[in-house]
């Protein structure tokens, strides 16, 4: 299959309007040890306001940002095997409450295994608009849905996830879309399996070094007040 920006976003938009995503193979529940950690953890230390939240699965999950980011205030949301559906559905407990700058959202890996690529992408808008209901002023970033070895077989379905997400976030400055695709594959227009652990799906040390080059110029532009339209100015060409 082909990707094609063409018609993509009326198609998740078609999708929006007929019908609704569906019910989750998983409830809430299954995450509330981990919610319930993160908010006591809160109570006992609480983390900064107006900073920068990152929350979707394990890519964030594992991510030190505390030694990619040093020079920023980041809070680490991420929960392993969660998907697009449980970062909307607990927007109230792992983002709102921070009231952050920036929110940065990795989510939609796990999903693809299950539901069509459309869904994932409907999945994004509503998280959107659950956190700009609150937080109205707050940019969000989304990092695209990474090829990894493992899934090379859905590669197609993350491809077009990923050009309905990136044409959704074109239409507003408060957001912004990182292309991770082709700087995790080689010559041979695979993924490279140096930036990936054993299991051919989680990222190396190396591939993070890479996650992090791609993403630090969105957020340290905006280390200051500044015009939204700078946030978008830094995507990949």
């Amino acid at each position: 299959m082909t990707v094609t920006r063409r018609g993509a976003f009326g198609l998740a938009l078609a999708l929006a309007v007929a019908g609704t995503l569906p019910a989750a193979a998983q409830s809430v529940d299954r995450w509330e040890r981990e919610v319930a950690a993160f908010e006591a953890a809160d109570r006992a230390s609480a983390p900064p306001r107006g900073e920068i939240v990152f929350v979707g699965s394990s890519t964030i999950r594992l991510w030190d940002l505390n030694a990619s980011f040093p020079e920023l205030k980041t809070i680490n949301r991420g929960i392993i095997s969660s998907e697009m559906s449980d970062a909307v559905r607990l927007v109230d407990r792992l983002v709102t409450p921070y009231a952050p700058r920036i929110v940065v959202v990795y989510a939609g890996d796990n999903d693809i295994m299950g539901i069509p690529s459309e869904q994932i992408t409907i999945g994004f808008e509503r998280f959107v608009r659950a956190v700009h209901a609150r937080l109205p002023a707050t940019r969000i970033l989304y990092i695209g849905i990474k090829p990894s070895l493992l899934r090379w077989g859905q590669v197609d379905r993350m491809r077009l996830a990923n050009v309905m997400i990136e044409q959704f976030c074109e239409r507003d400055d408060r957001l912004g879309f990182v292309d991770v695709d082709h700087a995790l594959l080689g010559w041979d227009e695979k993924p490279r399996p140096e930036l990936y652990v054993e299991d051919g799906l989680h990222l190396s040390a190396a591939g993070y070094q890479i996650l992090t080059a791609l993403v630090r110029p969105y957020l340290t532009s905006t280390s200051s007040p500044i015009q939204n339209s700078e946030f978008r100015s830094q995507k990949q060409p």
